[in-house]
């Protein structure tokens, strides 16, 4: 499939890297932590929208060919997606995971030409009984980087914000793909700053008004699923859909046929995906 390479300049000067593939209504993807255009779950997802829409894949500032900017802040990376849409045409769908749903959520409450939302997983903590981060984690990582601690830094994040087991982290480091994720260790603070203390944001997603899926996996943590229920409660237009069998990993031939129903769909509050497409993607 042909894909074309662009940059766009963000309102601060930070050159942004993309590509795209398809034909059809933009639809702009935002990755979560450590992830890229060459990276992460989104080179899987991509192509498998690439038939319905114009498919935009970035790096997020300061990962791959994207470059960066100080100071950072959320905003920028608002900004960032701005111009993804503006040379997209001023208005664009956009698909966020993990620590990436959270950042789509700030631009759809920002009012920059998202037509409709997609999200799924967003790590936000709704009650006690789910593990917190602790109250310093971006200093700390920033503490971290700056002595060029970034292998200690993905362990921290892995063990401390997200909560794996410290064994898991291990053994990781050990693995081909531990370089990649140093590689990207500095972008780690940004999705820190992103979530801030990870508590629910209600006011901001309450303040979201344009048609927004919310997904998750039946399999995943309590914590994400609680998180993903709170949000579809919350929003004043939005359409849940449990992927039963899924984790916080989503596999990409499970997710692409409810982003594409839900996407290409005329909205009317909670409307349900074809029951074609749904259970061959295994949804509830």
């Amino acid at each position: 499939m042909e894909q074309n390479v662009g940059k766009v300049a963000s309102k601060d000067g930070t050159i942004i890297a993309y590509e795209t593939m398809g034909n059809g209504y933009p639809v702009v993807l935002i990755d979560g932590a450590f992830c890229s255009r060459s990276f992460g779950p989104m080179p899987k997802l991509a192509p498998l929208l690439a038939d319905h829409f114009t498919v935009f894949m970035y790096d997020r500032r300061g990962r791959g060919a994207s470059t960066d900017t100080a100071p950072y802040a959320p905003e920028r990376e608002v900004e960032d997606i701005e111009a993804l849409i503006k040379i997209a045409g001023g208005s664009a769908h956009v698909y966020g995971i993990s620590s990436g749903a959270a950042l789509a959520l700030r631009a759809a409450a920002s009012g920059i030409g998202i037509s409709r939302l997609a999200l799924y997983e967003p790590p936000f903590v709704v009650d006690a009984n789910g593990h917190t981060p602790p109250t310093d984690h971006e200093a700390h990582l920033r503490a971290l980087i700056a002595s060029d601690r970034r292998s200690e830094a993905v362990k921290y994040f892995m063990t401390k914000m997200v909560g794996a087991p410290a064994i898991m982290a291990a053994f990781m480091s050990l693995l081909p793909m531990w370089s990649k994720l140093k590689a990207v260790a500095h972008t780690l603070p940004y999705d820190a700053s992103i979530m801030g203390d990870f508590s629910f944001p209600t006011a901001r997603v309450a303040s979201v008004e344009i048609p927004t899926l919310i997904s998750g996996g039946s399999k995943s943590q309590a914590m994400l699923q609680k998180a993903v229920r709170a949000v579809a409660q919350t929003l004043s237009h939005g359409t849940l859909r449990i992927l039963e069998g899924q984790t916080h990993n989503v596999k990409a031939e499970v997710l692409a046929p409810v982003l594409i129903e839900y996407l290409r769909s005329r909205y009317s509050g909670g409307t349900s995906a074809s029951a074609s497409l749904l259970a061959a993607a295994g949804v509830k």
